[in-house]
């Protein structure tokens, strides 16, 4: 029997089916949440095309005062993972999940983390030897609590991306494989740019090592690169530190004649641009911290940013 459909239209039959077959791959990509943007970009490395991300807190947004909207309900309640970073740093999140009636997989990507604590006293502003020393985690009840911004030492960010791809291969058992692939290949970037950022600052004095920051959140960066960092804010955003506190900082910084100074991407430049102009210090580029820039900036992905700021704070600190 003689096919009835003309090459033509064997050929249109063929290209139909085509784009039929590739809509309906990307319908199925998995379609995951992650609480902000520097989370999103991971997962989006780990789980290539075969997920789908959303953000909840974009770009050059603060995850401190984020405040959750209907639409993400909706979004979420869609969602097959939820990938959340923990200790703490979310604590807007589990409200929104109840208020969706989220049903999927989570996934808390710095599980394992050796966390620190925040130390009790405001401002980290001219700690005793006694207080430093309590800085990394130990269970001591005189802490003020965790501190959540573990994705700053790039070590710990291999346990998040491990983490994010066992949960992707639990929930897609077809795609695990695709997963532990494309962890492996970012680890080894991990660990190049480790290698680099630790080679950044080896010309550095180590009593010359000493950055101001709008608030508290390079602690894990601060223990691995061996630099002190010192903060009007402590580790949120939406906390303000007391006049007194301010002025001991100012002190500082002259007596210890401190010129590495830098604003936040999702900080208020207020408050650290005065306390500047009052010390008679030159306030430095933005530094990225709790969020990444726009794709259009420099720092649009975790590598990016990391590279970023390890290279404008050895800048700054060259200049101490």
């Amino acid at each position: 029997m003689k096919n009835p459909l003309s090459p033509s239209r064997q050929t249109w039959l063929a290209l139909a089916l085509c784009l039929a077959s590739a809509s309906s791959m990307a319908q199925e990509k998995l379609p995951v949440v992650a609480s902000f943007s520097i989370l999103g970009d991971l997962v989006r490395v780990v789980g290539g095309d075969r997920v789908s991300v959303h953000n909840l807190v974009g770009p050059d947004e603060d995850a401190h005062v984020f405040e959750p909207k209907p639409s993400d309900a909706k979004t979420l309640l869609a969602a097959k993972l939820l990938v959340s970073n923990g200790l703490d740093f979310e604590p807007w999140l589990g409200k929104l999940s109840v208020a969706a009636g989220y049903k999927g997989q989570s996934v808390v990507a710095s599980q394992g983390v050796k966390w620190r604590s925040m130390a009790a006293e405001p401002a980290n502003v001219e700690p005793n030897h006694a207080s430093k020393e309590k800085a990394d985690h130990a269970g001591h009840e005189d802490h003020a609590g965790k501190d959540p911004h573990a994705w700053q030492d790039p070590q710990n960010v291999i346990l998040y991306v491990n983490n994010i791809a066992k949960a992707l291969a639990k929930i897609d058992p077809a795609g695990a494989i695709v997963y532990q692939k494309n962890s492996a290949a970012y680890v080894a970037e991990l660990q190049s740019l480790d290698a680099w950022g630790q080679q950044q600052f080896t010309a550095i004095a180590s009593d010359k090592r000493k950055v101001i920051t709008s608030h508290d959140a390079f602690g894990y960066f601060a223990a691995h690169y061996k630099i002190r960092f010192l903060a009007p804010q402590g580790m949120s955003t939406g906390t303000e530190p007391s006049a007194k506190q301010v002025a001991q900082l100012i002190r500082q910084i002259q007596r210890e004649k401190i010129r590495a100074v830098f604003l936040e991407n999702m900080s208020n430049t207020k408050l650290l641009t005065q306390l500047s102009k009052d010390a008679g210090v030159k306030v430095g580029p933005v530094l990225y911290v709790d969020a990444l820039s726009a794709p259009s900036g420099p720092a649009p992905d975790y590598l990016r940013m990391m590279r970023y700021n390890i290279t404008e704070l050895a800048r700054g600190l060259a200049l101490n």
